[in-house]
């Protein structure tokens, strides 16, 4: 009677550390439009992202000026992410970043007309 106990309690407990495990590194991706103009927009906006809990990789391309990010779901959300890159002044998709934050932007850096 002990053994079935304990074989039912080790199944069990095998069973919720895999679903744990498997909760904790689920993958998403975002290409989204980010306004820049240059190499230290690009550095910005990439140590943004780069330093939100849960981003794995960011790339933003200049010619574009797309966004490719990599993260954790159940880390961060896109609406965190677009917080962190709207911190620093550049605008994400259709929000715009807030005009004290803009305006400590370089001069070359600034997209706005």
């Amino acid at each position: 009677m002990k053994t079935k106990i304990l074989i039912c309690l080790l199944f069990f407990a095998l069973t919720m550390q895999a679903q744990s495990q498997e909760k904790k590194s689920k993958s998403e991706q975002w290409l989204v439009l980010v306004n820049g103009n240059c190499e230290m927009c690009k550095a910005r906006i990439e140590k943004a992202a780069l330093q939100t809990k849960g981003v794995k990789y960011a790339s933003w391309d200049m010619h574009s000026k797309t966004l490719k990010l990599i993260f954790n779901s159940y880390k961060t959300s896109k609406d965190t992410l677009a917080k962190s890159i709207l911190a620093v002044g550049h605008d994400v998709d259709t929000l715009k970043a807030a005009e004290e934050q803009y305006e400590n932007l370089h001069f070359c850096c600034q997209y706005r007309e």
